[in-house]
């Protein structure tokens, strides 16, 4: 928690300073109430006495009272904003931390447990803040004053008083320490409840179509019943806190009068003054008293958050303590423009003990085609992930422009790279803040969006849309069909006006015809981008100047479609598994 706290702004520290003084402002007139209290008893009791003093008395009682309403309720709107702007800070470095992670962190922690972390876990520490930060102040504070005035007052009435705060603070220490380890699972529950809940919501085409809904719900209900389980037994430990404080509280008042009466009936009746001030003195001690056990009641209230607020700052940190294992270099610019070339590269990913890629080497020239083919399975995908820099080779080297891929800022490779996915992901908002996505080095403008969408033979049904390229995109393209949405996708990497074009299987959900109109489109309109393109169809790749055959993550062959149906065997199965013995001869 103390980690976390050290990441807070200098103005929201300014702010806590200022509600400290606050809080011990409003303490101070708080503990002025008993002594006007022991005042007025007196004055009541003492013959003689004038009204105008005690109407005197409880005016500046009064004044105390809204002394301290007002320095409370200035101290509460400064802790909202110091709640509201730390929460602020710590949502910000975590989104930021998680976007500079590679897939190996993505795949450490997993989506369903970042979301939780950002929202969940953030607001418990907000929770925390906004009503520990006067309490951690102001109970311990009190409870100091407290006995400090009281500890001379009758030595017998203070041990009672101890015995009382001793107990209850071995009950809270027993409690926080059964219930710590159950709300670090709890957090884990809650992140397997996010997990279900987020799979049944993404395949629920599939679950219906399967029938497999009350599989689903049996599945959730097992993890919703553990996580009820656990946060009863938490709940009910934390329930037994305040009933136990608030008898303790009682208790204490019962017992501090009935000893007080003793000690009343031992001074003389003949000294009614010295009687007086004794009974002023009793009043003020179980005044005092109550609030020493007020102020443990307080920290109750904070016990009762402290425990996931702990463990929830635990989570945050593992976050932006985890070390990002893909670090950018300085390099910006480079000799050659437009090539890719592997050098001896194999790969293997963390958690894998085979590579899944093996010695593979080739160069792309500057506007060159290079395509990937093979069974599932053989490393297309890895392969040119590793171009794009989402994992580094295990051995060997990656070569962008001649230049190591590591050796380059982050902003200098990505400029130079515009990459497809094999699933097309779409942002919501419109059509055109989809095609100018992101930062890159190439004009952010309307002619730039329409060029593109030509390209990539999206013009066609966009034109058709009522706001053509300010029609709606809603979250994950949704609204759009599969080849709709793979269109789009390939237009948002060309508007980025590359070097290099990266196509990862990004044809499987366009028609032949379509397929034919783009591939003409990319050979006549960009002659000087090199792409790399993963494909299953040989359709799609026979024309490219050299075709890399994947097997079992080695390289099977390279070479020219016809090159390849003479010396490739693996080549030559796909082939005549996909086009017609006229079409292999034509």
């Amino acid at each position: 928690m103390l980690k976390l706290f050290k990441k807070m702004h200098s103005r929201e520290w300014k702010m806590a300073g200022i509600c400290a003084l606050l809080i011990i402002g409003q303490i101070y007139f708080e503990l002025r109430l008993p002594d006007y209290m022991s005042n007025l008893t007196v004055l009541i009791e003492t013959p003689g006495s004038s009204m105008s003093e005690v109407y005197r008395t409880g005016a500046e009682m009064l004044a105390c009272t809204l002394a301290s309403a007002a320095l409370s309720i200035l101290c509460g709107y400064l802790v909202s904003r110091i709640a509201g702007g730390f929460s602020y800070t710590i949502r910000e470095l975590v989104f930021n931390k998680v976007a500079d992670f590679g897939q190996k962190e993505m795949h450490a922690f997993s989506v369903p447990s970042l979301i939780n972390r950002t929202t969940n876990d953030i607001t418990q520490i907000q929770m925390f803040v906004a009503m520990g930060l006067q309490i951690m102040v102001k109970s311990p504070v009190m409870a100091v004053w407290a006995v400090l005035k009281i500890i001379n007052k009758s030595w017998t009435l203070s041990v009672i008083t101890a015995g009382f705060v001793v107990a209850l603070l071995c009950i809270m220490v027993l409690i926080i320490v059964i219930i710590l380890p159950r709300v670090r699972r709890v957090q884990k529950m809650l992140d397997d409840i996010n997990l279900i809940s987020r799979e049944n919501l993404n395949g629920i085409n599939v679950v219906h179509a399967y029938n497999a809904e009350e599989y689903q719900a049996e599945k959730f209900e097992k993890a919703n019943d553990r996580l009820t389980r656990t946060q009863l037994f938490n709940q009910r430990a934390l329930a037994f806190l305040m009933p136990v404080v608030s008898f303790a509280m009682n208790a204490l008042a019962l017992i501090i009068y009935w000893v007080g009466a003793a000690i009343i009936n031992d001074v003389p009746l003949t000294d009614m003054t010295g009687r007086i001030a004794q009974f002023g003195d009793i009043v003020v001690f179980g005044t005092y008293a109550t609030y020493v056990i007020m102020s443990i009641m307080m920290m109750v209230m904070i016990i009762m958050l402290l425990p996931s607020a702990q463990v929830s700052a635990g989570r945050i940190n593992e976050v932006l303590d985890t070390e990002i294992k893909l670090c950018e270099g300085d390099r910006t610019e480079a000799a050659e423009t437009g090539t890719v070339e592997f050098k001896n590269v194999s790969f293997r990913y963390p958690s894998s003990g085979k590579n899944v890629l093996e010695n593979i080497s080739f160069k792309a020239n500057k506007g060159e085609t290079i395509a990937f083919i093979g069974a599932t399975g053989s490393g297309k995908t890895t392969l040119v992930s590793l171009a794009a820099r989402f994992y580094d080779a295990t051995e060997g080297e990656v070569l962008i422009d001649g230049e190591d891929v590591r050796s380059y800022s982050f902003d200098a490779l990505y400029n130079r790279i515009g990459y497809v996915t094999q699933k097309a992901v779409l942002f919501a908002g419109d059509i055109k803040n989809n095609v100018l996505f992101g930062e890159s080095s190439a004009p952010q403008t309307d002619e730039n969006v329409q060029e593109a969408l030509d390209i990539a033979q999206a013009t066609e049904f966009v034109s058709k849309l009522s706001k053509g390229t300010e029609s709606p995109i809603v979250q994950g393209g949704t609204n759009v069909s599969g080849g709709q949405k793979q269109r789009l996708s390939i237009a948002r990497a060309l508007a980025r006006k590359p070097e290099i074009l990266i196509f990862d299987d990004s044809f499987s959900a366009l028609d032949y015809r379509t397929d034919a109109k783009l591939r003409r489109a990319l050979n006549e309109k960009l002659k000087g981008t090199t792409c790399l393109i993963v494909a299953q169809r040989i359709g799609t790749i026979r024309n490219a100047d050299k075709i890399v055959v994947l097997e079992d993550g080695k390289a099977a062959g390279i070479g020219t479609h016809e090159e390849l149906m003479k010396t490739c065997k693996v080549y030559q199965e796909i082939a005549m598994s996909q086009l017609s013995k006229e079409e292999l001869e034509a």
